[in-house]
């Protein structure tokens, strides 16, 4: 694709922003998810499903807070995710006041399924990169995000992100 020629008046040129760059990627990526991604799930249905069979019940909030959206969306979500049999809400067992969303055997199955097929998802999105940027890419985008590398099974997030400021689609 040819760019136009630059006037010498021009300050701000498109082509050199990273938001630019970050939504031609992820239209990529999401056209690749759309693909592949069996059973009609989003990617924000799948992040929720993956991140329960990940981390367990959790309540709604910090399932949430986990994947990075406001409670609004989260709500519809999970309201969506159980008409379709593959939540439940069932009551904290350590709290009884307290409400946990937990996959039912349906979503676990799915989860199963569909966490293989993100797999695939990724692998293709990362096709034009080396396993080294590959490894970077990731790094750079928590980075980007606010989000702390703290190991493999945790990650700090700054407070904008963990308020919801943030909400990376899946």
């Amino acid at each position: 694709m040819k760019t136009p020629r630059r006037t010498a008046d021009v300050r701000y040129i498109l082509d050199d922003q990273v938001g630019f760059w970050l939504r031609i990627a992820l239209q990529r990526h999401r056209a690749i998810f759309t693909s592949k991604m069996t059973h009609d799930v989003t990617p924000i249905q799948f992040a929720a499903m993956a991140k329960l069979l990940e981390v367990g019940p959790c309540s709604q909030n910090h399932l949430g807070r986990l994947i990075y959206v406001d409670p609004a969306t989260i709500k519809g979500v999970v309201d969506r995710l159980c008409k379709r049999g593959f939540l439940t809400i069932q009551i904290d067992p350590n709290d009884l006041r307290r409400r946990e969303v937990a996959l039912s055997d349906k979503g676990r199955q799915l989860a199963k399924v569909t966490t293989k097929v993100a797999s695939a998802i990724t692998a293709e999105t990362l096709v034009p990169l080396n396993k080294n940027e590959q490894r970077q890419i990731i790094a750079l985008l928590m980075k980007l995000s606010g989000v702390q590398p703290a190991g493999k099974k945790s990650r700090r997030v700054s407070n904008e992100a963990a308020e919801g400021a943030y909400s990376p689609g899946g």
